[in-house]
């Protein structure tokens, strides 16, 4: 890509609407839930969303990996990795099962980068998510382009700064599953001799959304209510057939959270709640 095409994709704009239903809430549930699984007309747990709003191209619009090939809204980068790096939202109001939802896109920004291992292509998005009482969620996406390396090389450990208060066993089936509830058809997720052969991962890569849903699901459990503002960073990739742990530390600002593997951090995220009035 060169600068000039880069900087077009700039403000691109796109818009879908969806809702999750009864249904797909016990299935959500089924995956990621705890207690009793939420029913039409009740308040959505927080990051289920990402489930609503899912590709609808058909399979012969599936490039090697799984992803889409081609998007009337992402610019075409001729990077074969391809990863949700991160993001943030910011929550106004509870959304519901069942309830109308209406997303609106924009790109932010398309940023071109030499990174330790090679080029890279950060692109950020902005997601506007209404409701029936308008505007529920703010959201930013950061995605990451990069090369595929001739061999693994992870990015260095970092420890867990606490010890975990909640482990998870990553099984092959809860990636299946969660694949499936959000119609990710990324194959580093489920086809092991992709991930391994063609993409040079040791193992199935535990999706970064799902560790942030843990995340946001340990935040919400701590206060008793979904914080205002949450935002999450992967650090290094966590695999399936292992223990995911989660560890978490109050702090001034609010709650920082980790999830780790072995000991070591796999992604960073933070928590804070609206001072109360």
């Amino acid at each position: 890509m060169d600068k000039l095409n880069v900087e077009a994709w700039v403000g691109r704009e796109g818009r879908d609407a969806s809702s999750v239903t009864d249904f797909q809430a016990q299935k959500i549930h089924a995956t990621v839930g705890k207690g009793a699984a939420p029913k039409s007309g009740d308040p959505l747990p927080p990051l289920w969303h990402w489930c609503a709003f899912t590709p609808t191209e058909t399979i012969d619009a599936l490039g090697v990996d799984g992803h889409v090939r081609g998007s009337e809204l992402l610019p075409p980068i001729h990077l074969p990795r391809r990863m949700w790096a991160g993001g943030s939202l910011t929550f106004h109001r509870s959304l519901h099962v069942g309830e109308h939802l209406e997303r609106s896109t924009r790109i932010r920004s398309v940023v071109e980068k030499q990174g330790k291992t090679g080029p890279m292509v950060l692109v950020t998005l902005d997601h506007f998510i209404h409701g029936a009482q308008g505007l529920a969620i703010e959201e930013r996406q950061d995605i990451v382009y990069l090369q595929i390396p001739e061999t693994y090389k992870p990015p260095p450990k970092k420890s867990l700064p606490a010890d975990p208060q909640e482990r998870i066993e990553m099984l092959e089936t809860l990636l299946f599953r969660y694949s499936a509830i959000t119609f990710n058809a990324h194959r580093i997720h489920y086809d092991l001799s992709y991930a391994q052969k063609v993409e040079r991962y040791p193992g199935l890569v535990v999706h970064g959304p799902l560790q942030a849903t843990y995340l946001m699901r340990t935040a919400t459990r701590h206060k008793g209510r979904t914080p205002f503002y949450f935002d999450f960073r992967s650090v290094h990739p966590m695999f399936a057939g292992t223990t995911c742990e989660i560890a978490v530390q109050e702090d001034n600002e609010g709650l920082a959270l980790w999830t780790g593997q072995d000991g070591h951090q796999c992604m960073q995220a933070r928590a804070v709640w609206e001072e109360t009035q």
